[in-house]
This record gives structure tokens, C-alpha cells and sequence, in this order.
């Protein structure tokens, strides 16, 4: 996908000037390699394209879960990539990636603030979530965030939900029938799309008491081709979990 910029002075760019890397910043990042990505993107964060800013965001939060990193570094990440969607949606209120990420972002921020936090801002991640299923209906990432949101609110434990009572006059509630729609609804789209995503259908069998339909998505989980830390801890967690089911 190519992108047309102009230059500072209003000219027309020659067509090797004009386009954005936007195609091989994709490639990086779905091989894995996040800190290229968002150096190459980088280059063109001054021009204003939304394409642009969104994909730097969406390194940056990336970035911040590998492991190489020290967590204050990881979640300077984070705050720095937040401020940037913020600005990013007051500009652009129909884009679905925007508030996809701003929902992502905020959700994150605001953990590093503190549980309470981020039970209070629980709503408002799920509107902006909302909106971006509205906008784009058809794109994995949403629907499993959306699964997860609701496998999050699931396993919400009793001093959490008593702190959403405090918050809130009718606390989020949710299930993991609620949560398995969405990571069912996030495989037919895009299927194997994402390790997490076939953990979670193996979790929500799991609560559900379905054992065989577990056991096939853990299998896929475990097996998956690790290439971001994610990955691997889907990996692990579903190697260990299917240990316990032989």
C-alpha cells in the first residue's frame, strides 16, 4: 500500500520520494521486529499521515512487552506512545485503528498508574473498543481484544470487583461465553492469526468444562511459531496447561 506525501513546501514529491513505507514497516512487524519497524517509521512521524502515526504506536506498545528491555524503559514506551494516539484521535474520530489502539494504550497507561485505575477506566477502554468494531467489523485484533476484555472482567478477582462497586453504580460485568464469542469471531476472520487468541479459546473451554475443544486449541497454541514474546509465553502456558490435562 503505497501512501503520497508532499513536501514542506507544498511541491509535488517525484513518485521514489512520494510514497511512505508503510509495506515494509507491516513485513517488520509481522516478522517480529519492532524496534526497525518504529525506526523506519520514525522517519516520517512529522508528516501527519494517520497510517503513519497509528503503526508507531502500535510498535512502541510492542516494543514495551519484550523482555530485552528494563521496565521503566518499557513503560516510557508506553506513556510516549499513548500521548502520540491521543493527539492522533483528537484529529481523527473515524478511523477504527485509532480508537483501537487508543483503547490499548489507555488500558496500559493507566495500569501503570494502579489497579484502581484501571478498573475506573474499564468503560471507557470498552467504547473505544466499540467504536472500532463498529467502524471495521471484520478485523481480528479488535475482536480479540474485545474477548479479552471479557475473559479480564471473568476472572476479575473479589477485592477488584469490590473496588469497580466503589466505582462505578453497576460494575462491568462479563463471561466467558461473552469472551469465547469474540475469540471465536477473531478466529473465523482471520484464523491462527494470533497465539494468544488460541490460548484464550483453550481457556474459556477450559472454564466451560469442555475439554477436547481445549485441548485442540492448546495444541495450536503450543505449537505456534514464536516470534514475539507473546508468543513464547502462549507457548509455555499452553504446553503446561495441556500437561495437566493427560
Amino acid at each position: 500500500m503505497l501512501w503520497p506525501v508532499k513536501s514542506k513546501g507544498g511541491a509535488e514529491k517525484s513518485p521514489a520520494q512520494q510514497i511512505l513505507p508503510i509495506e515494509d514497516a507491516d513485513k517488520l512487524f509481522e516478522n517480529g521486529h519492532y524496534e526497525e519497524c518504529y525506526k523506519l517509521l520514525a522517519e516520517h512521524q512529522g508528516e501527519g499521515n494517520v497510517e503513519v502515526q497509528w503503526r508507531i504506536c502500535r510498535a512502541l506498545y510492542n516494543m514495551s512487552k519484550e523482555s530485552k528491555y528494563d521496565k521503566q524503559y518499557k513503560n516510557n514506551l508506553v506513556v510516549q506512545a499513548y500521548e502520540i494516539i491521543l493527539r492522533v484521535l483528537n484529529d481523527t474520530q473515524d478511523h477504527y485503528a485509532v480508537h483501537k489502539w487508543y483503547a490499548l494504550l489507555l488500558d496500559a497507561k493507566s495500569s501503570l498508574i494502579g489497579i484502581k485505575e484501571r478498573i475506573r477506566q474499564l468503560e471507557n477502554v470498552k467504547k473505544h473498543m466499540d467504536i472500532s468494531v463498529t467502524l471495521n467489523p471484520n478485523d481480528a485484533t479488535i475482536l480479540h481484544m474485545l474477548g479479552e476484555w471479557c475473559y479480564q472482567i471473568a476472572e476479575m478477582p473479589w477485592h477488584h470487583r469490590k473496588i469497580a462497586e466503589v466505582l462505578f453504580a453497576s460494575p462491568p460485568y462479563s463471561t466467558y461465553e461473552d469472551a469465547l464469542e469474540y475469540f471465536l469471531k477473531a478466529e473465523a476472520v482471520q484464523p491462527r492469526f494470533y497465539s494468544v487468541n488460541l490460548l484464550r479459546l483453550g481457556n474459556c473451554y477450559l472454564k466451560l468444562q469442555k475439554e477436547d475443544q481445549a485441548k485442540y486449541y492448546l495444541q495450536l497454541a503450543a505449537s505456534y511459531p514464536a516470534k514475539s514474546n507473546d508468543d513464547h509465553k502462549a507457548n509455555t502456558e499452553a504446553a503446561e496447561l495441556l500437561k495437566k490435562l493427560k
